[in-house]
């Protein structure tokens, strides 16, 4: 009897135990908490307003106030798109006052958005062959970007104007730099194409080309493949005309350890008439 009795207990708790929901994961709470306020406050137009996050067991509550409803459905759509994240409670209310209230986080953000635009332009300089050793300054202020500094060549004067211009979310360039007639007799002795140190490998090429094609705004969201063996660069795919195609193998062409561009099989769409 004692026996049923001891089994009948042992079927009890664990029939207890399967009702009992699991418990969640703090750790991985506060990871995911991490993650939406990160995203959250990398969106230009959501980082001014005081958007407080609450993860529990992959349910993230939103709370706080913003401008107005496009806002408030956005900021439920960054936690839906926020990996991880299952349900959100969205309890963020709706003040049109805030319009009116002190800019300083308004402020905050551009300036987060001009320090990035501006890092953005300086990987992509030191990227290029030419302009790697340049000392060049470059400074942004709300999409006008501004380059001061000497090099040795006009041929790093002018690319650095390109690659700045052509960053996305660059408006305008000053191109303040200046020839260094000291340098520029230096550098007339050794040959432009000369190695200089180390090479990096293919697959630095490759990812560093690919990153130059993301942050350009004539090349970004094109399908472009790119294959480097020993520095030797093939570019296919399709690009939808004849300029970008030129684009993209000159940009290839400058980046650091890059020997020669074969852009054969980078074919232009053909328009079809309807």
């Amino acid at each position: 009897m004692m026996f049923i009795h001891a089994r009948m207990a042992v079927l009890a708790a664990c029939a207890l135990a399967t009702i009992v929901p699991a418990q969640a994961d703090p750790i991985q709470d506060a990871r995911l908490e991490g993650a939406l306020q990160a995203a959250l406050s990398l969106n230009p137009m959501l980082n001014p307003f005081p958007i407080k996050v609450v993860v529990d067991d992959q349910r993230a509550r939103l709370s706080g106030a913003v401008e107005n409803p496009v806002e408030r459905s956005l900021a439920e759509q960054v936690a839906l798109a926020t990996r991880g994240i299952e349900q959100v409670d969205n309890q963020l209310q709706v003040e049109p006052g805030l319009v009116d209230r002190p800019l300083e986080p308004r402020a905050y953000a551009q300036r987060l958005a001009d320090a990035t635009l501006a890092a953005v332009v300086r990987a992509r300089l030191l990227w290029s062959r030419v302009t790697e050793k340049a000392a060049i300054e470059v400074e942004s202020r709300e999409g006008v970007v501004t380059l001061r500094g000497k090099v040795d060549s006009p041929e790093a004067k002018d690319l650095a104007g390109v690659l700045a211009r052509t960053t996305d979310g660059v408006h305008m360039v000053n191109n303040l730099v200046s020839l260094d007639s000291t340098a520029l007799a230096k550098a007339r002795e050794k040959p432009v194409d000369a190695p200089d140190g180390p090479q990096p490998g293919d697959s630095w090429i490759v990812d560093k080309i690919q990153a130059s094609y993301r942050f350009s705004r004539n090349l970004d969201g094109l399908n472009i493949k790119v294959s480097s063996d020993k520095g030797i660069v093939r570019l296919s795919g399709e690009v939808v005309s004849s300029e970008q195609k030129t684009i993209a193998v000159e940009v290839a062409r400058q980046i650091v350890g890059v020997r020669g561009v074969d852009g054969d099989l980078l074919k232009v769409a053909t328009k079809v008439e309807g």
